[in-house]
């Protein structure tokens, strides 16, 4: 398996996971709610198909397939807000999906 995949996973997950915690710390965190819940569905999927590509599943087509869609709407959530660590996570999600499109 192609180590920048795995690399790229990770590094969505990170994002994600820092994204999240920050979108809760801030002022106005009711406005990030979506935010915060498209960056736990993407870093959980994102470690369910790192998993998966671990144990050589017979399901990582179809896993990257959902990858790529739910970080594709994290890129998308995340970029409509200028605090840097969303913009961080959308460029870090948006890398993934394109990763992801690579095992489907």
């Amino acid at each position: 398996m192609d180590q920048t995949v795995q690399q790229q996973l990770t590094d969505c997950i990170l994002a994600c996971n820092h994204c999240f915690d920050a979108c809760l710390k801030e002022e106005h965190v009711g406005h990030m709610a979506n935010c915060i819940r498209l960056d736990r569905d993407c870093a959980d999927i994102c470690s369910l198909l790192l998993q998966a590509i671990a144990r050589n599943s017979s399901n990582v087509a179809v896993l990257a397939k959902a990858c790529q869609e739910i970080c594709e709407a994290c890129a998308a959530e995340c970029s409509k807000h200028d605090h840097d660590h969303c913009q961080a996570c959308a460029k870090a999600c948006t890398e993934c999906a394109e990763a992801c499109r690579q095992l489907i």
